[in-house]
Formats: structure tokens, C-alpha cells, sequence
């Protein structure tokens, strides 16, 4: 009996113990949130749950935060695009002059696309160091969530930051053009004037045709990545009706498909350019204000449209 007895207490300390250590390991059991209580921890914590679209205010204050980053990757980017090359930085300027002179040669000369223009070669040196710009930063735009799309999975930043960040270094790019540019002017026999002084604002307001072009390019491709081959094919298009080598109001008359082709988006910005350097064309208020026009339209337009695919940037 007392063998059996003392194995009957010996049991019963077992139970105890397992119900003991039971008891401890509830009572260390963390305790589960509900959803909506682990969000507003979450919240008060700083954190934002991830794929989600912001409120575009604070998007838009997001972005501002991040506009030093911005710079620094902007200006190094810049640097870096003629680094493998031989003559390095020196191509920024080589590549627009020798397209100077080639097309020049083909449409200047054997086809006489001269008509309309008293300074054709500072006319057609105008036209190809801007629209060069526009072209630059579009294709490059374009691509500018899909071209960093290891630092897009592996970050946390508004996306903006993207053609942001692009659009400013395809302008860091050609400011040794734009310099030349404004040597070259004078040397074709135009005369310095006032108005020199409102071409950084017609490149300001292509600046802000272009970010605007590039946010819209950057989602839909993002959406579509066989999208990214059209554009450069739509740039090419756009190079032959924006007037780049040829007077559109000479060549298509003063109707509506003038009208069309001179006041679209990257004509206007040459014309805004053109009037600013040469003494052919005296300022006239509606092409600066249809490149005004678009520059904020376009520039907001494409803010909000890429702000709403803001979640779903490098999750396909």
C-alpha cells in the first residue's frame, strides 16, 4: 500500500508541474492583436503597410523630403553616362555638333528644307540641341521604374523619385550642349539681345513637358514592359513634325494642321527657344504660354497618374 500510495503522490506532482508549466507558458503567451488593433499600433509606431497608395498630399510632401537624394543621384547618374567612353564628358557636346552637321548636310543642302528660315544653321543648332534634350528624357523617362527595379523591390520611397530623378539627369547631361549652344548663336551672325536672357525659362518649361511626358511613360511601361520599345519609335516620329529642320508654318501653311504640329508639346518648346535666340522671331505671347500650358498640365496630369499605380510598382 505504500508503495502504491507514494506512486499516486508522485503522479500527482507530475500533474501539477505539467499544469504548472502550462499555466506559465500561458501567461507568457503573447497576446494577439485584431486587425484593426494592429494597425493603429502600426500607425502610432510610423509604419505604413506595404503596396498601399498614399493620400497624394502627403505623397507629394514624401517626395519633397526626398529631393536631396534626388540630386545626388541625379548628378552622379549625369557623371557617369560618358564615363566608359575615351573623351568622357566631351561627348555631350560632340554628339549634338555632329548631328548639327549631318543633318545640315541631308536636309540643309540636298534636300533645301531652308525655306522660311534667314539663319538656317542657327535655326536648325537651336532645334536639335532641344529636342535632343526632350528625346533623351523621354526614352529615358520611360523606363525609369523598370530600369531600377532592384531598388524598387528593395526600398521603400515614393516612386516619383524615379522620372524625377531621370528628368534631371538628361538636363545635367545637356547643359554642356546648352553652353556650346550659346556660343555657337552668336557666331552664326545673331545678334545679342534681352530676350537670351528667357532661354533657361523656355528649357524650365520643357523641363516640366518632359517630367510630365516621363510619368505617364514610366507607369503605362511598368504596366507593359514591351512598351518601351514603341517609345523610341514615337520619338523618332515626333523628331520629323516638331520642325526640328524645317519651318512648319513655311512648309504646312497657317491652317489647323499648322496649328497642331506647332503648338504640340516639343514643338513648342523649340519655338519658345527659338524666339528667345534669334532675331527672326520676335516673342509672341501664345507660344510661351501654350509651353506654360502644357508644362503645368502635363507635369500634374502625370503626378496623379503615376501616383495611382503607386502600389504596384515592382510587384509584377
Amino acid at each position: 500500500m505504500t508503495i502504491g500510495s507514494d506512486q499516486v503522490v508522485q503522479d500527482v506532482q507530475d500533474v501539477q508541474e505539467v499544469e504548472s508549466g502550462e499555466d506559465v507558458a500561458e501567461r507568457n503567451r503573447p497576446v494577439a492583436l485584431g486587425p484593426e488593433e494592429a494597425a493603429a499600433l502600426a500607425r502610432a509606431a510610423g509604419l505604413e503597410e506595404l503596396g498601399v497608395r498614399p493620400g497624394l498630399r502627403g505623397y507629394v510632401r514624401e517626395v519633397w523630403s526626398y529631393r536631396h537624394l534626388v540630386w545626388h543621384l541625379s548628378s552622379a547618374q549625369a557623371w557617369a553616362t560618358n564615363q566608359n567612353n575615351y573623351l568622357g564628358q566631351l561627348w555631350a557636346v560632340l554628339n549634338p555638333l555632329l548631328l548639327v552637321g549631318s543633318y545640315y548636310l541631308i536636309f540643309g543642302l540636298l534636300l533645301k528644307t531652308r525655306g522660311g528660315t534667314s539663319n538656317y544653321i542657327a535655326f536648325l543648332t537651336i532645334g536639335i540641341f532641344v529636342f535632343g534634350y526632350s528625346a533623351s528624357a523621354i526614352i529615358a523617362g520611360s523606363r525609369a521604374v523598370v530600369g531600377q527595379i532592384g531598388l524598387v523591390r528593395a526600398l521603400r520611397f515614393p516612386r516619383a523619385v524615379l522620372p524625377i530623378s531621370v528628368t534631371l539627369t538628361q538636363f545635367l547631361v545637356n547643359v554642356p550642349a546648352f553652353a556650346v549652344l550659346m556660343v555657337m548663336i552668336p557666331l552664326t551672325g545673331e545678334p545679342f539681345s534681352p530676350h537670351w536672357l528667357l532661354f533657361p525659362v523656355a528649357l524650365l518649361l520643357q523641363s516640366l513637358i518632359n517630367l510630365g511626358l516621363a510619368f505617364f511613360l514610366a507607369r503605362l511601361v511598368n504596366a507593359a514592359r514591351d512598351s518601351a520599345n514603341l517609345v523610341p519609335v514615337g520619338v523618332r516620329l515626333a523628331r520629323y513634325v516638331s520642325g526640328v529642320f524645317f519651318s512648319i508654318p513655311h512648309y504646312a501653311g497657317h491652317g489647323l494642321v499648322s496649328a497642331l504640329l506647332l503648338y504640340q508639346p516639343l514643338a513648342v518648346s523649340m519655338t519658345t527657344a527659338r524666339e528667345a535666340l534669334m532675331d527672326q522671331y520676335p516673342l509672341t505671347w501664345g507660344s510661351w504660354v501654350a509651353a506654360a500650358v502644357w508644362g503645368v498640365v502635363l507635369c500634374a496630369s502625370g503626378l496623379v497618374f503615376f501616383w495611382r499605380g503607386e502600389g504596384r510598382y515592382g510587384s509584377n
